[in-house]
């Protein structure tokens, strides 16, 4: 994919978004503010997107987003149950319909046992929370930006519903954010 595939994917969600009267927060780990980035480059983008939190840290992924320390020490920070708990936080600390998060594994070194490239992104919804396991090639450079393309492009399957991208977690109660 190009970087203007990615470009599109961020205007056009935006677009159904502002069209539905929907908002959109991002909960960053591996993407370091780079998927806050490419939305706040689409002009208007204020008309959906509410902010972000970049929690690179563990300790600000529990703290913050309200990721369980049990999901932590059962699953680890790479897996799809932090990428859903941190999608699930950031839509609820930040009052928005639409929480998305990425986690993994940029490089240049493996983490808790996971290889460079594994990498997983949620979408968590008003009906429950999409999560995907990815395992991308390339560069730190390439592995972040091509993240940012797929949870972008689950969010469009997610609101164009494509079946595929239909929730598979079951909407739960808002975590506990203190």
């Amino acid at each position: 994919m190009t970087n203007e595939s990615g470009e599109a994917l961020a205007r056009h969600v935006l677009e159904v978004l502002a069209e539905r009267g929907e908002s959109l927060a991002t909960a960053e780990s591996l993407t370091g503010g780079l998927l806050s980035a490419r939305l706040t480059d689409v002009p208007g983008a204020s008309r959906s997107f509410v902010g972000a939190v970049v929690s690179y840290a563990t300790r600000v992924k529990e703290s913050f987003l309200g990721v369980p320390a049990e999901v932590v020490a059962r699953h680890g920070v790479v897996s799809g149950e932090c990428a859903e708990s941190m999608a699930s936080g950031v839509r609820a600390r930040l009052d928005a319909t639409w929480g998305m998060a990425t986690t993994g594994v940029a490089g240049p070194d493996s983490q808790e046992g996971k290889a460079v490239g594994t990498v997983w992104v949620a979408v968590a919804g008003p009906d429950g929370a999409v999560v995907r396991r990815l395992a991308l090639t390339g560069d730190r450079s390439t592995i972040r930006e091509d993240t940012c393309r797929e949870v972008l492009a689950l969010l469009a399957g997610v609101l164009a519903g494509d079946p595929s991208a239909e929730p598979a977690i079951p909407a739960r109660e808002e975590p506990d954010l203190g």
